[in-house]
């Protein structure tokens, strides 16, 4: 009993980290939710930002930001692409301001200044952890 005491919480907490969803079982952000940088533009890098799966925030869309715009809102296994000018861009999350729910409450606020290049494309992934709440990082694709 001490046991089950002892590892259920953690077992719990462990729940509540998000995970890299398969290739198969990710989908495109619908066109309704794209909102900004879907056109195809001469010297432009792509972005692209996938969401993992996971129960924090689950129900509850994220804003991804371009320079401080908001481009898209991300559900949980989605995937957005954008076509971006080149040079530095400030591509971050927040709360979608659009929902009127309890998502909507709280703050957050994640930014990366990404150096982009005409022809490249640079991939992203937004992670919830039960320690840190959610963020944008890197992503390295499994080989």
């Amino acid at each position: 009993m001490r046991l089950i005491s002892a590892v259920l919480p953690l077992l719990l907490l462990a729940g509540c980290s998000s995970f890299r969803a398969d290739p198969e079982h990710v989908k495109q952000v619908p066109a309704d939710r794209l909102l900004a940088f879907q056109e195809m533009r001469e010297g432009a890098g792509q972005i692209v930002v996938n969401r993992d799966l996971g129960m924090m925030g689950g129900g509850c869309y994220v804003a991804i930001e371009v320079d401080r715009q908001v481009a898209a809102r991300i559900g949980v296994g989605e995937v957005a692409t954008f076509q971006v000018p080149a040079g530095t861009r400030v591509v971050g999350i927040t709360l979608d301001k659009q929902d009127d729910t309890l998502c909507s409450m709280g703050r957050l606020l994640r930014e990366l200044a990404v150096p982009v290049t005409a022809g490249e494309t640079y991939a992203f992934r937004i992670v919830s952890e039960n320690q840190g709440g959610f963020d944008i990082r890197p992503d390295m694709p499994k080989p």
